[in-house]
């Protein structure tokens, strides 16, 4: 786990470098210089006056974001934040690369790319939001939350502001794949739409590439903690350390100690939401507590009466940051268990999910890329892709422990998204299946055939 990569200085020569610092200088003569390049070859159209909204944007990042996600080291970048943008890069590189072998134009796939991040970014930190507004919110900075002296009231604008700042904060995570994948389908059909390209050949095209970048970014996961899977004791299991400072948990620690796996039980609610053991796992101390059995209900730890299993979680917290063993209260007796060994700095071993997440990837990438030639019509390789990752998506769920049922389905939100865009998927090759055999692109091979002629549609704007 390495979640900060380095921090860069919030100083240079003893100028600011964020706000309206040296960077914000530097940025605007770079856009500038770009638009009066632009300009003189190709004049004030709306090519041109499409880059202004960018410029603008990343401007505005520099002057107000960056200032308020530094830290007192500087600016941290993150190991997630790297390997996203690696991951973009390498997509769009791949789909250049392919492209230019079928003689599809470079300026397609480049603006295509802009699209798409835009959209999947937006659409990745909404789906993150709305599952999980209430831990966003409460992670804000908020100066009278963290108990300052003399700290004033906060005002509405100033709780506005932290909480615009958390929410936009992606460089140390939250993004949901599936929110940045829905995101980027609706972009994908507005940008068919709008520049008038086939569809299911753009989409086939530009399939492997977003798989790749699906595995690269799993990557960034790991580095972060997030997307973590469920306890276990296999050869291959990783465990997530403490980060600088020391109180610093990772995500799959946090969630063992809420839940009492740390103390070698596991915590969680009945029909009436009241706290109940739900598994003891072998081989520790709780294991060995004569009497105590799953299903039993918890009625105190460590002396506070536990009604809800919220409750019981908040207790499970405190008794850990405090360095207090667990004495567990139960209609059978008082059981006192201890901390497992290791677990006061490290969490418990895990599947590597996100590693998983990285292989199935990488594998379902190069399939898509090796049966691209061999398709017989527009649709089929953007329908595999639909019917392949949700599948392996949908079993890799069942080994994390980041998300919870919901609907009463005893399914994640992830795997019930699953079983939703596989119906899709099959629906598509069932739809492309029915139409005349042929493709709107040629493959490489086809196109060095004797007497072919390369396609090469360029980006057009509508009138």
């Amino acid at each position: 786990m390495r979640s900060t990569l380095f921090y860069i200085p919030q100083e240079i020569f003893g100028y600011p470098l964020f706000g309206m610092g040296v960077l914000l200088a530097l940025w605007a003569g770079l856009g500038i210089a770009m638009l009066g390049w632009l300009v003189r070859k190709q004049g004030l159209n709306n090519d041109t006056l499409s880059y202004i909204p960018v410029l603008v944007l990343v401007g505005l990042t520099i002057r107000y974001l960056a200032p308020g996600i530094s830290e007192e080291q500087g600016l941290p970048i993150r190991g997630y934040g790297v390997m996203l943008v690696i991951a973009v890069l390498s997509g769009v590189g791949l789909g250049l690369y392919r492209a230019r072998r079928m003689g599809v134009s470079s300026e397609l796939i480049l603006s295509l790319a802009f699209w798409l991040f835009v959209a999947g970014i937006v659409g990745g930190r909404m789906f993150y939001v709305v599952q999980n507004w209430d831990e966003i919110v409460d992670a804000a900075p908020n100066a009278v939350a963290d108990g300052q002296p003399g700290a004033p009231p906060e005002t509405f604008s100033g709780k506005i502001r932290r909480t615009v700042i958390a929410i936009v904060s992606i460089n140390s995570g939250g993004l949901v794949v599936y929110g940045a994948l829905i995101g980027g389908g609706l972009s994908l059909i507005a940008f068919i739409y709008r520049y008038k390209v086939p569809g299911l050949a753009l989409a086939d095209l530009i399939a492997p590439s977003v798989v790749l970048g699906m595995a690269l970014g799993r990557i960034g996961c790991f580095l972060n903690g997030c997307c973590y899977g469920d306890v276990c004791d296999l050869p291959w299991a990783v465990t997530f350390p403490m980060q600088n400072p020391p109180h610093s948990l990772s995500p799959a620690h946090e969630n063992q100690i809420v839940l009492g796996q740390v103390f070698g039980l596991t915590i969680g609610a009945d029909a009436s939401g009241a706290p109940v053991v739900v598994d003891i796992r072998r081989g520790t101390p709780a294991a060995s507590a004569v009497g105590l059995k799953v299903l039993q209900r918890v009625e105190k730890i460590n002396g506070q009466e536990t009604p809800t299993v919220n409750d019981a979680h908040r207790a499970l917290m405190q008794a850990f940051m405090n360095s207090r063993p667990l004495e567990l209260t139960t209609a059978t007796g008082i059981y006192r268990l201890p901390l497992i060994e290791g677990a006061d700095h490290h969490s418990l071993p895990v599947h590597p999910s996100q590693i998983y997440s990285t292989i199935d990837a990488l594998l379902l990438c190069m399939f898509l890329l090796a049966y691209y030639p061999y398709r017989r019509r527009d649709g089929e390789v953007a329908a595999l892709t639909m019917i392949l990752h949700p599948i392996s998506r949908y079993l890799i769920e069942i080994i994390r422990s980041d998300e919870s049922p919901i609907f009463g389905t005893g399914l994640t939100i992830s795997q019930n998204i699953s079983l939703g865009i596989l119906f899709v998927g099959v629906a598509l090759w069932v739809y492309v299946s029915r139409k005349p055999l042929g493709t709107a692109w040629p493959t490489a091979a086809s196109r060095a055939a004797p007497g072919s002629r390369p396609m090469a549609p360029a980006l057009s704007h509508p009138a």
